[in-house]
């Protein structure tokens, strides 16, 4: 099967600083790194790195060569990407000492995907085969709905979370991956495993995934709920750690596995992840992971 990533392509700027700057506060950071990142762009390489053949479409801007390079290298597809005449998408990126992150998005050429543009990646793909869509590109209502004209299977993880999600043709989506804030802002509801009850009456097509950081994950579909536990390590960067874990849950999916099985695959692919500094970078391979089975 193949997979569509149409996903933005970012810029990481990574700032090393003990903890998080305050309201009104000015902070010197330890360190700055620099890297190939976006939603898009690591979920890519996460799905590639497992072992999937995997399409990214987006723009960047004239600055953002070394993204496409970054992955082609990484075994991904990027004959679809197009070049903007609007800087790249760019990210800010505070990490503490804990390993914990926040995070400034600029869109730049991410919000420049119209309609020309989304039909012509479109009809390179059939019925059958899988979009996956985060939440860091324009005209997402539009991809989905052509998409799922087409017949493919809709992957969504709606991060970062907006007010526009919900407007969203979400009936459509056969798959969501999400974490606790985006599952809140869906159903209202902090408890995740009373949002995933939320959701699953929402959206009884769909397949629902729900991380948890440090406490794991579940996934939610057809009234039944699975729970995986994160592998302990000790986390230095947490970055693209819910990046690799969706590119992973999907390859598991896509290779036939059931949930139970695809949750753990992408629990162990993220416990890798953390390990490591950077987005892009700290993405494993599939080959890593047999190493630690």
């Amino acid at each position: 099967m193949r997979i569509l990533n149409f996903g933005s392509l970012n810029i990481d700027y990574v700032y090393a600083v003990d903890e998080f700057v305050k309201p009104g506060e000015t902070k010197a950071a330890r360190t700055l790194s620099v890297f190939a990142g976006g939603k898009g762009l690591n979920q890519s390489l996460a799905m590639a790195r497992a072992g999937l053949k995997v399409a990214h479409a987006g723009k960047i801007g004239p600055e953002g060569e070394f993204l496409v390079a970054t992955l082609s290298e990484g075994g991904v597809d990027t004959r679809l990407i197009e070049r903007a005449k609007v800087a790249s998408g760019h990210a800010i990126i505070q990490v503490d000492d804990r390993g914990h992150n926040c995070i400034l998005l600029f869109g730049g050429a991410n919000q420049d995907i119209d309609e020309t543009y989304i039909d012509r990646v479109l009809a390179e793909f059939k019925a059958g085969e899988m979009l996956v869509l985060q939440n860091e590109i324009s005209s997402m209502p539009s991809i989905i709905a052509k998409a799922k004209t087409k017949g493919m299977t809709i992957v969504l993880n709606p991060s970062p979370f907006s007010n526009l999600v919900p407007s969203y043709p979400l009936e459509l989506v056969d798959i969501f991956i999400m974490n606790e804030i985006e599952a809140a802002g869906l159903t209202g509801e902090a408890d995740p495993e009373r949002a995933a009850q939320l959701l699953m009456r929402s959206f009884p097509q769909a397949r629902i995934v729900i991380t948890l950081g440090e406490a794991g994950s579940i996934a939610a579909h057809r009234g039944e709920i699975i729970r995986q536990r994160a592998y302990p390590v000790k986390a230095i960067d947490t970055t693209a750690a819910g990046d690799t874990f969706s590119g992973y849950f999907i390859a598991g999916l896509a290779e036939g596995m059931d949930s139970s099985r695809a949750l753990d695959l992408a629990a162990r692919a993220a416990s890798i992840c953390v390990t490591r500094r950077g987005a892009a970078d700290s993405v494993p391979w599939r080959k890593e992971l047999e190493l630690k089975e």
